[in-house]
């Protein structure tokens, strides 16, 4: 199914061919022998039977239209906050600013782990209440990303056991209190508008990126857009699409994983061209607790291989991240009136 045009152009179509993860498999062996697979190869999979039904994505779906098609002035006063909660702008975001002209062409809305202005944790960088739409706005809205946010964020546990065991650790290595016990979790909606993306002028729907946490969960609708890179230090680099699946989310790894696996386990350069065509993807970004913190797995050091980072707190990362790829709130003043 892949076809590479020398020139890192898409004058054919080529398509990755991704392993599959189904999570209903009894054979455990099987599973985590195809997820290390794809983590070792190109940092992407598929994972099928993951326990969200159908009808239920297409209400998160229809949900998530339901609040992009709101006039802008509406979704202004939405406006993330600065625990990136709440509505972010088309071009708000900049993910490759070494090749991108503009931000990226997508708007988004960022819902994260619900904790009460009143909880001790409330203050810290990736707690604390979201920003909800009125219910007479977009009626339901609120309960239905609650009841995905958490049924996510099983499939994301799910998903991790088989990584522990892939990485030959215990298989509940990632369940402690301080990594998923209490995760930063994060549901982003996404809504591409239909621009027609142009490498060569410096115009991506996302630019190229790898994401920062653990995993990312991604539902997409049925038009194609993101194009995943094997190998980022190629000249030219050669962009594979990924197919969407239906009733199956596309997992990647993320930096965090790969800064704690020793690089054994790669996080993969990804981003989407917009062809024309509307596009909805939905991601669920998961990484450990505020306080977890990253050094290099004992499975994953050896003397011929020692840690190549140091230790660092998941808060501490995770915060430069976001203020590198994130425009400044205070541009956004004039929408405040």
């Amino acid at each position: 199914m892949e076809n590479h045009s020398q020139n890192g152009t898409q004058d054919l179509l080529q398509v990755s061919a991704l392993n599959c993860i189904d999570l209903s498999n009894p054979n455990i062996h099987q599973s985590v022998s195809l997820l290390k697979q794809a983590c070792l190869d190109c940092g992407f999979f598929y994972v099928v039977n993951h326990g969200i039904s159908q009808e239920f994505m297409d209400e998160v779906f229809a949900q998530s239209k339901n609040l992009f098609q709101l006039p802008l002035n509406e979704k202004m006063k939405l406006l993330r906050n600065e625990k990136h909660r709440g509505y972010t702008p088309v071009l708000d975001e900049l993910l490759d600013p070494d090749n991108q002209v503009h931000g990226d062409y997508k708007e988004g809305y960022y819902i994260g782990v619900e904790v009460p202005e009143d909880d001790p944790d409330a203050e810290k960088p990736f707690y604390g209440p979201n920003v909800w739409p009125e219910d007479d706005v977009v009626p339901g809205w609120r309960q239905t990303m609650e009841k995905f946010h958490h049924e996510a964020l099983e499939v994301a546990k799910a998903v991790a056991r088989i990584i522990a065991l892939a990485l030959d650790l215990e298989v509940d290595f990632f369940d402690k209190p301080e990594m998923l016990g209490k995760p930063i979790a994060t549901l982003r909606l996404l809504h591409y508008e239909g621009q027609v993306s142009d490498p060569s002028k410096g115009i991506y729907g996302a630019g190229a990126h790898s994401d920062y946490g653990l995993i990312t969960l991604l539902a997409t609708d049925d038009v194609m857009g993101l194009q995943i890179c094997r190998d980022k230090d190629a000249k030219p680099q050669i962009w594979e699409y990924v197919a969407p699946i239906k009733g199956a989310f596309i997992v990647n790894l993320g930096d965090m994983l790969e800064r704690w696996s020793n690089f054994i386990f790669k996080s993969t350069l990804h981003r989407v061209l917009g062809n024309g065509q509307e596009r909805y993807s939905i991601a669920y970004f998961v990484e450990p607790s505020h306080d977890c913190l990253v050094e290099c797995l004992p499975t994953c050091k050896s003397e011929d291989n020692p840690p190549k980072f140091p230790p660092i707190r998941c808060a501490t990362y995770l915060s430069q991240r976001y203020k590198d790829t994130h425009a400044e709130l205070n541009v956004y003043n004039n929408h405040q009136t």
